[in-house]
């Protein structure tokens, strides 16, 4: 086991340094321009003047598209950036005293400058693709590396534990061919059975997973989404994942805009990572239809990337890329998401634009703030990364900007952390509802999407 585990380990390792080496390959490439170049400005006066000038040199446009220090050439890239177009008023003096086509040549300069402005644009667009590209391929690495080094670190404690589960399950009619027990950093554990019935009888994972528990004498235990849910009598071999030390509860209570049916909010609880809870809440901007569809691409991806692997930060980092790149339009939702190890107990909350998220302790009531740009907004965009250390009893609250719009006064933040102060630690939901309620009652109506995500910990 150790010398498999080492080899892929290594071979993990050099994938991920290719990957690096082709980011690294694409980053020498030239970036991307903001906009028109004198190089792109001389040759529009030049295309202008082969189809209108037929060889006169009158008012010298031609001659001025060729000197490198042109004032008039970099006034008219100006002046076509700001507007849009170049009035025949743009053009230098000499050129309204002497062109007797002055229409037509201002008319191709336009057209020429428009196709250069086309050409940027697409050259940028796919610009920006390649660096979504270079995100992708170094986020891929780091996954590889932080695996590589898992494997590395796992052990395999298979002697320990295989006389007491087998004998375990034998007792409950169920018969183990093969057994494997791995620890990952020192503190999780995965097991693998391959097992039957032999009594005829079918038994459910679940209660598998229990016996298991038992036989170990530590942690639950529950199955893996991958694996078989019915143990019968052929032989199949089922994961089993080891829960953390803490469990967490959550509540919700949302209120859509006055006049909408819909809210521009969305959210997710998720626990698709084993060990971890993944909380996230997405605004977006505006309301109704359009701001649903928004944020619920936003918590769709973000959870898929952080199931995948991704760290937090990292898959926030690919969102903020991908709705750069989804269209010309830019339709921005911000991002509030927290990570809690059920392990360790550790809390990493990333935002992207997202209001303050308040923790409540015995120590009192803390506030979680960074000031961002929502997401599809800017690019590269670096989201802001806080951790802390949550202890039993502890309470998470998220909530979206119109509630905090809705409070009264200046120092929104701390009027509602004062509120929160004042009602304690309730139940989840409890305290999703009072929250909600105490923010509909500061206003004579929802004026933006009101929500409300909370959660509690609490030690097995």
């Amino acid at each position: 086991m150790a010398e498999i585990c080492g080899y892929t380990a290594r071979k993990l390792s050099d994938m991920a340094e290719s990957l690096e080496g082709l980011a690294r390959t694409f980053d020498m490439e030239k970036a991307g321009a903001k906009g028109l170049s004198r190089e792109d400005g001389a040759a529009a006066l030049q295309m202008a003047a082969a189809m209108v000038c037929d060889g006169c040199e009158r008012c010298g446009m031609r001659e001025e598209g060729r000197r490198e220090d042109s004032y008039y050439l970099y006034y008219l890239l100006r002046a076509f950036e700001q507007k849009g177009n170049v009035d025949c008023a743009d053009m230098p003096r000499p050129f309204q005293d002497a062109c007797r086509r002055r229409e037509q040549f201002v008319g191709h300069l336009n057209r020429n400058l428009g196709k250069a402005t086309m050409n940027l644009s697409w050259k940028n667009r796919f610009l920006e693709s390649r660096d979504a590209v270079i995100s992708q391929f170094r986020e891929l690495a780091v996954m590889l590396e932080e695996f590589s080094r898992q494997m590395e670190q796992v052990r395999d404690v298979t002697n320990r534990w295989e006389r007491a589960v087998c004998r375990t399950f034998l007792l409950h009619h169920m018969e183990i061919e093969r057994m494997l027990v791995l620890e990952y950093d020192g503190r999780r554990r995965e097991t693998f059975l391959t097992v039957k019935t032999n009594h005829g009888r079918c038994v459910t994972s679940a209660d598998a997973a229990h016996l298991l528990g038992q036989a170990m004498g530590g942690r639950e235990w529950r199955v893996a989404r991958d694996s078989k849910s019915i143990v019968g009598r052929q032989t199949a071999t089922i994961r089993f994942l080891e829960e953390g030390s803490y469990e967490m509860l959550c509540g919700v209570a949302r209120r859509p805009r006055d006049g909408e049916t819909v809210s521009g909010d969305n959210y997710t609880f998720s626990r698709e990572t084993p060990g971890q809870v993944v909380m996230s809440l997405s605004d977006g901007m505006g309301s109704g239809k359009q701001a649903a569809e928004e944020s619920r691409r936003v918590v769709e991806l973000t959870e898929q990337l952080l199931a995948a692997g991704y760290m937090p930060r990292s898959a926030l980092k690919l969102v903020n890329t991908v709705l750069l790149l989804a269209g010309e339009e830019q339709h921005p939702a911000t991002v509030d998401l927290c990570c809690v190890d059920l392990y360790t107990g550790v809390l990493e909350a990333i935002k992207l634009g997202a209001a303050a998220t308040f923790i409540l302790s015995e120590a009192g009531v803390e506030l979680l703030r960074a000031d961002e740009v929502p997401a599809g907004i800017l690019n590269p965009v670096e989201p802001v990364l806080l951790t802390r250390k949550l202890w039993e009893d502890d309470r998470i609250v998220m909530v979206s900007d119109g509630v905090l719009e809705a409070l009264p006064g200046d120092d929104k933040e701390k009027f509602l952390k004062d509120y929160l102060e004042s009602i304690g630690r309730r139940s989840p939901q409890e305290m999703a509802d009072l929250v909600l309620e105490f923010a509909a009652a500061c206003t004579d109506g929802a004026r933006d999407d009101m929500t409300v995500l909370t959660a509690g910990m609490w030690t097995k």
